[in-house]
């Protein structure tokens, strides 16, 4: 299943909402009017509400031939926003999925390969962790979607029973050719001058078109070939609670010109891909992708388009700025357009400081590899001692716990100074711990920011 082609381009007619097919009118030659606000996706309605309900064709703009059509979605998933705070746009919500509740704010941990390296499914759910990022670019390529589907889908096949979330694959493609958002934020990435073109070099990618992705397989070298409508039956095969339509991400070095146009075709892609999700929903919510990269105006058209479709969620992606002030610039001027009935995600970015300045603007969830990547390589989180690196000769003899408050098992159960020991030997035991612990505190960091937007505080 690695290398798929294209779906054909021509609009479907039929629409699968919880399972069950209806058949729709031709959206050809529908009329355009816009967004509507009392049918959109998502948020907390009637009970007598639920179940599938046709709206009216709609033909919406911008797509160039890709027809969408107009639906409201069974109650499988919902968001409920419980508070909002007196002193911000922060607020205090639930998502409802067929896998459970997920509490907002809230942290996502990233399952690369479906599983969080160094730890159980159960330290995890006593961790408090209750959405779980993984890549289906990876799973794509190990051990493939045959397979996971085989075992009756990821839930099943990595034994979690709680929330999940997939990308579509396109992160990891435009990342490993042209550098993360963690990484511009951290200006590791600086270096990289594109010139208002993708480098060359070691890339993976091979070919853009309007199609999708051809690109080469980092474990084997094969071709692969991803479409919107591939990535979909991709995410399918998972399963997952919540998946992610096909776009590109462009570097933060990149022309206007070359920006427009690849946040055009990425809409067209967006497009494509819900249209391919709505002829099985089986379930799943599907969450459309703000882009733009730090173009204002660009940004702008991408909330207006992607907010006019009837996704279930919005997430915010693409290059967000070279550092935090930049980024929580953008941020500030994108979330107050975005429907508030509707959960917002914010993309790769979950490190602590950037938590403090995007909780207030109401962003509901937040995923990021680093507070477990950061764990692996000795590095803690700690509300007495601060974030600190246990491999350092300082922490040799401090025979105290990470963090007087956490009741993780490596605070309750062992020193800084043995974990540290763990690091000098090797033991993977110490990056287990380091690993969970991180865990720990993320979960509670963000039930204090939870409590403080209840009291409005934030």
């Amino acid at each position: 299943m690695a290398e798929m082609t294209p779906a054909a381009l021509e609009p479907s007619n039929v629409a699968t909402i919880g399972g069950e097919p209806r058949r729709e009118p031709s959206l050809r030659g529908a009329s355009v009017d816009g967004r509507d606000d009392e049918h959109r996706c998502g948020g907390t309605r009637p009970e007598s509400q639920e179940g599938p309900v046709q709206e009216g064709p709609r033909l919406w703009p911008a797509t160039r031939g890709v027809d969408v059509p107009s639906v409201r979605r069974a109650r499988f998933f919902r968001f409920e926003v419980l508070h909002e705070s007196t002193k911000s746009r922060a607020r205090v919500g639930r998502i409802h999925t067929p896998h459970g509740v997920i509490d907002t704010p809230g942290f996502v941990p990233v399952g690369t390969n479906a599983a969080l390296k160094g730890v159980t499914q159960r330290e995890a759910d006593a961790a408090g962790v209750q959405l779980m990022f993984a890549n289906s670019y990876h799973l794509l390529l190990q051990p493939g979607p045959d397979v996971i589907a085989g075992a009756g889908g990821l839930h099943k096949y990595m034994n979690r029973t709680r929330p999940l979330i997939t990308d579509s694959g396109g992160f990891q493609v435009f990342s490993l050719a042209y550098g993360s958002v963690h990484e511009e934020l951290t200006m590791k990435g600086a270096g990289r001058s594109h010139g208002g073109k993708y480098r060359d070099g070691p890339s993976t990618v091979a070919k853009i078109s309007e199609d999708g992705v051809d690109f080469k397989s980092y474990r084997d070298g094969r071709k692969v070939t991803l479409t919107p409508e591939s990535s979909v039956q991709i995410q399918k095969a998972y399963g997952a609670d919540i998946i992610i339509p096909f776009d590109e991400l462009p570097p933060y070095h990149i022309t206007p010109e070359a920006l427009a146009l690849s946040v055009k075709r990425t809409h067209r892609w967006e497009a494509r891909s819900l249209r391919e999700h709505l002829k099985n929903v089986q379930k799943q919510a599907m969450y459309g992708v703000i882009h733009g990269g730090v173009d204002y105006d660009l940004r702008k058209q991408s909330v207006e388009y992607i907010a006019s479709l009837p996704f279930d969620g919005h997430a915010i992606g693409g290059s967000i700025g070279k550092n935090r002030d930049e980024m929580l610039e953008l941020l500030t001027y994108v979330t107050p357009q975005l429907p508030r009935e509707k959960p917002i995600h914010l993309l790769g970015i979950a490190d602590e400081p950037s938590l403090h300045g995007c909780v207030p603007l109401g962003i509901d969830t937040f995923d990021s590899c680093y507070p477990t990547r950061a764990g692996r390589h000795g590095t803690v989180f700690s509300k007495t001692l601060g974030r600190i690196q246990v491999t350092k000769g300082k922490f040799a003899s401090h025979h105290g716990p990470i963090d007087e408050s956490c009741s993780c098992p490596a605070c309750k159960e062992h020193s800084v100074s043995y974990i540290h020991h763990l690091f000098k030997a090797h033991e993977p035991t110490g990056m287990m711990l380091a690993t969970l612990h991180n865990l720990y505190y993320m979960t509670s960091l963000m039930e204090s920011f939870r409590a403080d937007i209840l009291a409005n505080k934030i």
